[in-house]
């Protein structure tokens, strides 16, 4: 008899693990097998279904009827299992099939625990007359089970199991915060003279104690985040030792896991978008790297493309490379995990929608900086007059100009204004020496306009850095109620040099006037004065001037 026992629990062992594989394949999996042909039954994959669950462990599935959804048929199953189990007058033995019209009934005793259909086989991929037999060892065993973890001697033994557990938690958390805290002095007492010397070095770009504070800070952290994971296995642990708390373990576990799951699976799934995102990510790096080099090479002039110039070349690059960027996140676009939910869609919408109100100024300076220098308007170096700002350019950049006037003032002016406004190069003339350096002055009718002509050509002459040849020439502009405007000009080839070539010029002016006591007609009078209006020679180096050999003459 006893022999006979071992043999039906060997066998009903073997049904059990069979079907448990069969009901764990399809769970992880997520697809119902299709329903074997022939039986009458829809396939299983379009009927609902729900488990069987009994102390938070799953027994089978069962598809829905048009009386009973499947989820309320699941719990009156449940509850008729229960029923049974909690009877002690009845034992497994009673469990038995009995065959009607399509479908087959799992009695204990006289009570009627379920019926068995074809579709409930089917979402196994079983015949139901293989699925029934499986399905009363099933249930043989969960009652077995039942009655069992609610007897004294095996609650005391979970009760000291669980003791036991939390005991060691406690000594595991007690032991790991003494070593931690035995550590964390080893480690202060290291590095404190180190990270001072490192500190001192760095001239103070190092602070010792924050370094310190966030280093200590990171291993504290990774402590309590051991001690997390430690104290969540044993909660979950204990839970899980009692039936009436193994559900709520369960909970806790796919709470925690199940996102951790959900994303190692999304990941598994996007590997091969990796590769192919990694692939792209390897082959634009080496054509921008190979473009760069070209456009270096263009930039040094190691490199000559006919009617390009050398200034061009690192803006042509960085178009290029803008528009290379572009095309490949298009192209990688569709295979960006997540691209294709509404929260990414959403995301891009809304960046968009920033970009496109916070752009315009930048995407006008943009291409105003293109145009500046693809036109050549100036260049790095030259003297030029943008608006109100004369001076040297010192860089031009994708959104702004930037010009140091002779007052050593850096001017930022955006490119979109540049291109709205005139701009006067300086530059340009002065290489070939056709840069004019020219003054206008007021003299009255009663100078003879031979003399003031020479008198103004003799103070370019005397003027350093003014060229010699060709000659400085004087235009009359002007004849007006009081005084001739004359206006003197000369060539130079630096137009650097402009401010102080205008301050000699004028300097030369005054003293060549003065020199022969011709008035200059600037205040302007209302009556013509008695004598000239002039500073004698006598005057010229009054304290706290002094006399220079170069104002000789």
């Amino acid at each position: 008899m006893r022999r006979h026992e071992n043999d039906d629990a060997v066998s009903r062992g073997i049904r059990l693990a069979l079907l448990a594989t069969v009901i764990l394949f399809a769970t992880a999996f997520g697809k119902p097998i299709a329903a074997a042909e022939g039986n009458g039954a829809l396939p299983a994959a379009f009927q609902p279904s729900a488990m069987v669950t009994i102390d938070g462990r799953p027994l089978f599935a069962v598809v829905g009827v048009p009386a009973y959804p499947a989820k309320t048929r699941a719990r009156m199953i449940v509850e008729r299992i229960l029923a049974v189990a909690e009877d002690p007058s009845f034992s497994v033995e009673q469990l038995r099939g009995k065959e009607e019209k399509n479908q087959t009934s799992i009695l204990a005793g006289d009570k009627r625990l379920l019926a068995v259909i074809d579709a409930d086989a089917a979402l196994q991929g079983l015949d139901r007359h293989q699925f029934v037999p499986l399905v009363i060892g099933i249930i043989a065993d969960a009652v077995t089970r039942y009655r069992q973890e609610r007897s004294a001697d095996f609650l005391l033994k979970r009760a000291a199991a669980a003791a036991g557990a939390i005991a060691l938690l406690a000594l595991f958390l007690w032991t790991t915060r003494w070593l931690l805290r035995r550590m964390l002095q080893a480690v202060q007492r290291y590095l404190r003279s180190r990270l001072e010397e490192l500190e001192s070095q760095s001239s103070g770009v190092l602070d010792a104690d924050r370094f310190e504070s966030v280093l200590l800070g990171f291993v504290r952290g990774l402590w309590w985040l051991l001690a997390a994971v430690t104290t969540f296995a044993c909660v979950d642990s204990v839970l899980e030792l009692f039936p009436w708390t193994r559900g709520v373990a369960r909970w806790l576990f796919e709470l925690v896991l199940g996102p951790l799951q959900i994303m190692l699976n999304a990941l598994a799934r996007s590997i091969p978008n990796l590769v192919f995102l990694a692939v792209l990510y390897v082959i634009v790096h080496y054509l921008l790297r190979i473009l760069e080099l070209f456009f270096a090479g263009v930039d040094r002039g190691a490199i000559r493309l006919a009617g390009f110039a050398r200034e061009w070349a690192i803006p042509t690059f960085k178009l290029a490379r803008m528009a290379i960027v572009a095309f490949a996140v298009v192209v990688a676009y569709p295979y960006i995990p997540g691209s294709s939910t509404d929260a990414f869609k959403g995301i891009s919408v809304f960046a968009g929608v920033l970009f496109s109100l916070g752009s315009s100024s930048l995407i006008a300076n943009t291409l105003a900086g293109y145009a500046l220098l693809y036109r050549r308007t100036f260049s790095v170096g030259e003297w030029v007059k943008i608006g109100a700002y004369t001076g040297s350019i010192r860089a031009i950049e994708q959104q702004v100009t930037r010009l140091r006037t002779v007052h050593n003032e850096e001017v930022v002016i955006p490119n979109s204004q540049i291109v709205q406004r005139e701009v006067v190069n300086y530059s340009r003339y002065a290489r070939g020496g056709r840069l004019l350096v020219h003054s206008i002055v007021s003299i009255g009718y009663d100078v003879p306009w031979r003399q003031v002509e020479a008198m103004l050509i003799e103070a370019a002459r005397r003027t350093e850095g003014l060229l010699k040849t060709p000659e400085p020439f004087v235009h009359k502009l002007e004849l007006d109620d009081f005084f001739v405007k004359y206006d003197i000009n000369a060539y130079c080839d630096d137009a650097a040099r402009m401010p102080a070539l205008y301050s000699e010029l004028h300097a030369n002016i005054i003293d060549e006037f003065n020199r022969h006591g011709v008035q200059i007609m600037s205040p302007h009078f209302l009556a013509q004065p008695a004598e000239p209006v002039v500073v004698p020679k006598a005057r010229w180096f009054e304290p706290p001037a002094k006399q220079t050999k170069a104002s000789d003459g």
